[in-house]
């Protein structure tokens, strides 16, 4: 009887420091695309495009997201313990490329509205989640971010922007 398991795949395939393999490899993974804001010291919004978010915990309700270690919008989420996700639609693309962008003004961009707690939520997406950092974790060169979910809405008849292998669907 011979055997008809796959073989496994073997460890590091392609060699590190080359880490384009692995972002193609990470890339075959359908996500949403978010917006995470926050407020700096002066009260000012800050906020980043991100993709690597997710749900945690129903009881007690709780998200993750993962922002860059580099990030200029960390050490304003460390300082006030909040965070915002706007899960965006599919007409969001360019507020989406506007918050990926280095570009000062991206509140700019979109309709904003702004949570119990002074987060700003973007108006229009899929649904928004205003959150109280719990736990951040260092990730090699990413941060996990955890929150407990203050409050959120959500809008059943938009669909997702959705990324994948580097683009938009």
């Amino acid at each position: 009887m011979s055997d008809k398991r796959p073989a496994l795949i073997q460890p590091h395939v392609h060699p590190l420091p080359d880490h384009r393999p692995l972002r193609d490899a990470f890339g075959c993974f359908a996500t949403g695309v978010t917006i995470v804001t926050s407020f700096d010291r002066d009260g000012n919004p800050v906020g980043f495009t991100a993709n690597s978010f997710t749900s945690v915990s129903l009881d007690p309700p709780m998200l993750l997201v993962c922002p860059g270690r580099n990030i200029r919008s960390l050490p304003a989420i460390r300082h006030s313990g909040l965070f915002g996700v706007s899960v965006l639609s599919a007409g969001q693309r360019g507020v989406a490329d506007c918050f990926a962008s280095r570009r000062e003004d991206r509140f700019g961009e979109g309709e904003w509205v702004e949570s119990e707690s002074g987060l700003l939520l973007l108006e229009g997406a899929c649904a928004n989640f205003a959150c109280t950092l719990v736990q951040d974790v260092d990730a090699g060169d990413h941060q996990v971010l955890i929150g407990r979910i203050d409050s959120f809405r959500s809008a059943e008849n938009r669909h997702p922007l959705m990324f994948v292998r580097g683009g938009y669907l």
